[in-house]
């Protein structure tokens, strides 16, 4: 039984679209695994965003792997792994689940790290599990911090930094406050990151959360001046700033992730006034009448909203043309600088 309805839409969508366009082989850098039995406390609903929880209630690596064949036909795709970002979700369980499944598939993975956790815990993990670095999430931040106040180090200290600029591991951040890239502690706070240790590499994801045009703010001419922070545009639709996140930093610093499980829902989105919302077929997820974020889309329009992941490498394939990459440059963006990070052969 197939896990995901694709329709015959979804099928000429990503014929004419998306087929011809990606690479035979790409590396997707953003996914969550995790089982159901990890869920063992409660989510926090004033730290996250309430939509992602309603469209998989878990994501096996196996459920992982057959989405990508189902959407993906006639290409592979390498998946990075790591947990599911909820405190609802324990994360030595898994990190230990993501851990054997990796080496089970040969697959690179990244470790959740919470910022209370010992630096020398934080190490050992890291190197006995094999994983390339660590994926860090501004859910952890201590709980007295209120949630329009978090900064980078507050879930990302600085004895974590300095392991991973040890090291030379991959660290993928996703930033924190309402103003998103365009709020100057992000994006000082990533310019010295990038100054202050080197040899780790900063995955910046989601395009630094910026997904209305105002989110960039004067976000990326602070940043001009960097030369390793890589950008992947996960769960980014946005045309004009992945545009304008390619000319400072070129298809070199420009990475594909899809946030699996939840860019397999059907969804497009728009941005009004600043804000963005997902366009939905009605009935999909249940009641999402709570969620500003959300519009239930009736039928038979709603027969024209195909995956979510499509939309996303669609908006890529119109950034890139609007540019001029080469084929090169767009085997770079889904293969390439990926492989380089991660040490895919």
């Amino acid at each position: 039984m197939a896990l995901l309805n694709v329709t015959p839409y979804d099928r000429e969508f990503y014929e004419k679209n998306l087929s011809g366009y990606l690479p035979s082989r790409f590396i997707d850098c953003h996914n969550h695994v995790w089982l159901k039995q990890f869920v063992t406390g409660h989510a926090s609903a004033s730290r996250s965003c309430a939509w992602p929880e309603m469209v998989a209630q878990d994501n096996s690596v196996e459920d992982l792997l057959e989405t990508n064949r189902e959407l993906f036909p006639g290409k592979e795709v390498i998946p990075v792994l790591y947990s599911y970002v909820n405190i609802a979700v324990d994360p030595i369980q898994s990190n230990e689940y993501v851990r054997e499944k990796a080496a089970q598939y040969q697959l690179p993975a990244l470790y959740l790290s919470r910022p209370e956790q010992p630096a020398g815990e934080v190490e050992k993990a890291v190197l006995e599990g094999g994983f390339a670095g660590l994926k860090v999430y501004l859910e952890f931040s201590p709980s007295y911090i209120p949630t329009s106040e978090i900064r980078i180090y507050d879930f990302l200290p600085k004895e974590h930094l300095s392991l991973a600029d040890r090291h030379g591991w991959v660290v993928q951040l996703h930033i924190p406050r309402s103003r998103r890239l365009a709020d100057p502690v992000n994006y000082v706070q990533l310019y010295e990151i990038e100054q202050n240790y080197p040899n780790l590499q900063l995955l910046v994801a989601h395009l630094g959360r910026a997904y209305a045009n105002e989110d960039i703010g004067n976000g990326l001419e602070y940043l001009k001046h960097t030369e390793k922070t890589v950008w992947d545009f996960t769960a980014n639709t946005n045309i004009y700033v992945m545009e304008q996140v390619l000319r400072y930093f070129g298809p070199e610093r420009f990475i594909y992730g899809s946030d699996f499980p939840i860019f397999r829902m059907k969804a497009r989105r728009v941005v009004e006034n600043g804000f963005y919302i997902n366009e939905i077929p009605a009935g999909s997820l249940g009641d999402v009448s709570a969620d500003p974020h959300m519009r239930e889309i009736p039928y038979p329009e709603a027969e024209k909203i195909t995956f979510f992941i499509y939309e996303e490498i669609a908006a890529c394939r119109q950034a890139t043309d609007a540019l001029g990459l080469s084929k090169e440059d767009i085997y770079k963006i889904f293969y390439g600088n990926s492989a380089r990070i991660f040490g895919v052969k």
